[in-house]
């Protein structure tokens, strides 16, 4: 059994897609950042940085539990533990990681800014605002173009780098992103859209 350690984040929902779709079973522990359980002792054992996501495997690698953060080792771990949504090619492999660190690394802080200057921020700075709009725009479309003639973002084999990507570009209209504008993005999300693991999976917590 995994337990999951959540809320209702596109990182968080990373790993909800992932476990829905591997069929791991898996319990949810509900972490409420606004309440700030984040930051309670119980869950800083299990991630000392104090984000969400989070999993408890009670069967590691070594038959004993293990726990993760950070939500592309999660995905890496679940992808390896079951082989699954993770390609054998080792050019397809590479190519894979590849796009998920680029979203760990570009896609999902670079759009979280968006989101934060253009919905929470308590002052409206245009500055910031037109930087990270400008930065998710640029973004969109270095993934446009990774989608263009293909179904998945690796060629036509759905992957963690799918998983990784979709839940940040469902909140397009945070980023001042309209999704006409990226049309092998647009074709992308209705595909996700439409596969009932993914859907479960948006849907937790």
């Amino acid at each position: 059994m995994i337990d999951l350690y959540t809320w209702g984040t596109p990182n968080g929902r990373k790993i909800s897609i992932m476990l829905e779709a591997t069929g791991l079973p898996y319990r949810v522990h509900p972490i409420d950042i606004l309440a700030g359980d984040q930051l309670k002792p119980d869950f800083l054992q299990i991630s000392p940085n104090n984000r969400i996501p989070a999993i408890v495997d009670d069967e590691g690698p070594d038959g004993g539990p293990i726990s993760l953060f950070e939500s592309g080792a999660i995905l890496i771990y679940l992808a390896e533990k079951t082989g699954d949504f993770i390609p054998v090619d080792q050019v397809k492999r590479l190519q894979c990681l590849q796009w998920l660190m680029w979203q760990m690394g570009g896609f999902g802080p670079m759009l979280g800014q968006a989101h934060h200057f253009n919905r929470f921020a308590p002052d409206t700075i245009p500055y910031a605002i037109k930087r990270y709009t400008e930065e998710s725009k640029r973004l969109w479309g270095v993934l446009d173009k990774q989608l263009a003639g293909q179904h998945f973002i690796i060629d036509q084999e759905l992957s963690i780098a799918d998983f990784a990507v979709y839940p940040w570009a469902c909140r397009f209209e945070w980023q001042g992103i309209h999704p006409e504008d990226f049309p092998h993005m647009k074709a992308w999300m209705e595909r996700m859209d439409q596969i009932e693991f993914v859907k479960r999976g948006m849907q937790v917590p």
